[in-house]
């Protein structure tokens, strides 16, 4: 990776900052419940939360019509944000990563797909709002992610260049909008994609295995 005037790192929410998958399996279960059908096992959903209520949903429901659809999915979120902080957590070794930045005077950022309305909640919940410059949702701009802007919308928020920032991520849209946006891409190998996806092939500029990893790759490129 070329030399870096590294001052903000941007993460992605579900899947890199924050392990969501238990409280969205738990919602779908509700949701089947509800309707009398078995329940999924959380192996199978928990590789499509990053592709939010939509993928998590098509996981049971995939040859549903779209009426039917759409009305699922609106009673799946009125599930999911009643209680949307049961067991999500950080990632373990995450708290580190955001010590680390704050300590070496580095912005954190967040930019997710996910709906403002369950974003914000969710970190307040967490205690995490102090501690990032910046949160932008799926819904906060006219475009989400894999186009850039919602990056380059967190960048100047941030107040930083794009060039100096990285962007973490757990899905091909992510490195997409982040190389759109004049940005490195790592990887976060242990988020949620199915395991026959390659993301070699996406092409990041990084891959890491947990956010110890982050942490440990992020030091070289530090300001003293």
């Amino acid at each position: 990776m070329r030399t870096l005037d590294l001052r903000a790192v941007l993460f992605d929410l579900d899947g890199t900052l924050l392990d969501t998958a238990p409280d969205m399996h738990r919602a779908l279960n509700t949701l089947l419940r509800e309707r009398s059908q078995p329940e999924q096992p959380f192996a199978a959903v928990r590789p499509r939360v990053s592709h939010g209520a939509t993928g998590v949903l098509r996981v049971a429901f995939a040859h549903t019509e779209d009426s039917e659809f759409r009305a699922l999915q609106r009673r799946f979120l009125e599930i999911y944000g009643t209680d949307i902080c049961l067991e999500t957590r950080l990632f373990p070794g995450m708290e580190r990563v955001l010590e680390v930045l704050a300590t070496r005077g580095l912005a954190a950022g967040i930019v997710t797909n996910k709906a403002t309305w369950l974003t914000e909640p969710l970190i307040e919940r967490l205690g995490l709002r102090e501690r990032f410059a910046c949160v932008v949702c799926g819904d906060t701009l006219a475009e989400r992610k894999p186009h850039p802007l919602p990056l380059l919308h967190a960048a100047r928020l941030a107040g930083v260049s794009p060039a100096q920032c990285i962007y973490v991520g757990d899905a091909e849209r992510d490195v997409q909008a982040a190389h759109a946006a004049g940005m490195p891409a790592l990887v976060a190998k242990y988020g949620y994609f199915d395991a026959e996806e390659d993301i070699v092939a996406w092409g990041g500029d990084g891959e890491i295995d947990s956010p110890a990893d982050l942490a440990d790759w992020l030091m070289p490129l530090l300001r003293s």
